[in-house]
């Protein structure tokens, strides 16, 4: 039986599966966003809620719990000063999973997680976009 295991296997040992979901939480504080399957999205939410909510305590034991678990002390910084912040206000739900439907290869479940509240940064094609609307919007009001 498997009752009270609240993270699924993910056909790795417990060693393995500490590291990955350890890894996808720093890609995740790194990135802002990750793609991932749908079955890893899902197991790693919990760990990056509990790493979010040891930010908004700010203490230095929290921070060391965060560097036991993450093992990156400049991700750990990141997370407490820039992703615990923008979440200050919320009580909880700090990541979100979007799906994306199936992976071409092998018909996996495909999925976005991402911080609710977090400034996800712009592709060098959205900025230059973005740049090219405003030069636009600038001539039309000179004129």
């Amino acid at each position: 039986m498997n009752h009270g295991r609240k993270v699924p296997k993910l056909q790795r040992d417990a060693s393995h599966r500490k590291a990955l979901l350890a890894n996808l939480v720093c890609s995740l504080i790194e990135h802002r966003r990750i793609r991932t399957t749908l079955a890893k999205a899902k197991a790693v939410r919990p760990l990056a809620e509990k790493m979010v909510t040891l930010g908004k305590r700010g203490d230095l034991h929290a921070r060391r719990l965060a560097v036991a678990t993450l093992h990156q002390k400049e991700l750990v910084k990141k997370l407490f000063e820039e992703i615990a912040t923008a979440s200050k206000d919320r009580n909880g739900g700090y990541t979100r999973i979007t799906k994306l439907g199936q992976r071409r290869s092998d018909s996996a479940p495909m999925a976005f997680i991402e911080w609710v509240d977090a400034y996800v940064p712009k592709t060098p094609a959205q900025k230059a976009e973005a740049t090219e609307a405003e030069a636009v919007t600038a001539e039309a009001e000179a004129k």
